[in-house]
């Protein structure tokens, strides 16, 4: 646990330190990704809102195949959860008590066919090391259970990347890492 917490810490301080601004390109691996799956049906893609000097995902919604495509976002329930909620460029947001962004309008709750996950640093096994609160791990470990089919890509800068990190039987391996070299399976 120890080990998590200085990596966490280094990783978010060498985030800040090296971010820069991607462009739409960088996310045509997941565009390309997506039309695979579709096959004549509706798509739900969950995004998050960046934050902390996360990769700008905001950036996806400027590529036209993407239009046609559900977007998600995640909200925070009680018991640390998170449930995902369609959302629009343009709907109004609202700050939760972490203080990030979440829709404020709180619909339906929909399953992501595939989601697009923040993360702090990743491994060479697509292991992911997030903020510490299992949201995505938890979420995911229900659907598993289920064997529903969702498609996880955990989306950073390369220069988040290390060789291995800590886990624990309650961390979810990723199917995917999107960095500014492509998808890594």
């Amino acid at each position: 646990m120890q080990e998590k917490i200085a990596i966490r810490k280094k990783a978010f301080i060498n985030r800040k330190k090296k971010y820069f601004e991607i462009y739409s390109q960088f996310f045509k691996p997941v565009v390309t990704l997506i039309k695979k799956r579709k096959k004549n049906k509706k798509i739900f893609l969950s995004f998050y809102y960046p934050t902390n000097y996360e990769v700008n995902i905001l950036k996806l919604l400027e590529i036209t195949e993407i239009k046609n495509t559900k977007t998600l976002l995640p909200v925070v329930k009680s018991k640390n959860e998170i449930k995902f909620v369609e959302w629009s460029y343009l709907d109004p947001l609202k700050i939760n008590h972490f203080g990030i962004l979440e829709p404020y309008l709180q619909k339906n709750f929909l399953i992501p066919d595939v989601m697009l996950i923040p993360l702090l640093a990743f491994d060479l096994r697509n292991n992911r090391l997030g903020y510490g609160k299992g949201f995505y791990d938890k979420y995911l470990s229900k659907f598993l259970r289920n064997k529903k089919n969702i498609t996880t890509i955990g989306v950073a800068f390369l220069f988040q990347k290390y060789n291995k990190l800590p886990t624990s039987k309650l961390d979810i391996k990723l199917d995917y890492i999107l960095t500014e070299k492509g998808l890594q399976k």
